[in-house]
């Protein structure tokens, strides 16, 4: 519901529908509420991305592997530009600052990550952290326009050209 209204789009109502939930179960659930709701989905999207993205970039010995790992898992996750980013979806929302220490925390842990594992495979810090800035930026501007054109592909075209750019 969160991908699909945003966060201020997802009323409780629709978040019931879409569960089969009543109100009362849902507060009984998530005593806080959409607010919770929301926190424990981005949490399970900061665990996937530690143990998928983040954690080959710090752990894989051959940092070029790494970053194509990256690059791969990342188009997985968004379905090939077929599924929002959350994280993107509420930093540009009015929820923003509910959740600003745990967004901050995402995007900065993708490019201190990546960031290390260009500096491995032989850039320098200040190149390393322009690259790691561009493609994580590269990313979330190309899921926006593949939703924007309606057409996924954009997603992993951009995808490519970063891989590119990263070596």
């Amino acid at each position: 519901m969160f991908r699909e209204h945003g966060y201020e789009g997802a009323s409780l109502t629709r978040i019931g529908r879409a569960t089969g939930l009543g109100k009362g179960s849902l507060y009984h659930l998530f005593p806080n509420g959409k607010e919770q709701m929301a926190a424990e989905v981005l949490a399970e999207i900061d665990a996937w991305f530690e143990e998928n993205v983040f954690s080959p970039l710090r752990d894989e010995p051959d940092p070029r592997l790494a970053i194509r790992l990256m690059l791969a898992r990342t188009d997985a996750y968004f379905l090939s530009g077929r599924r929002v980013c959350l994280a993107g979806t509420i930093a540009l929302a009015d929820a923003r600052d509910q959740f600003a220490e745990r967004l901050s925390g995402y995007f900065g842990e993708w490019i201190a990550t990546l960031t290390a594992a260009l500096v491995r495979a032989g850039r320098s810090p200040p190149e390393a952290v322009a690259l790691a800035e561009d493609a994580v930026a590269g990313v979330q501007g190309a899921l926006v326009l593949a939703r924007g054109l309606g057409d996924p592909g954009a997603f992993s075209r951009a995808l490519e050209r970063i891989g590119a750019r990263l070596g």
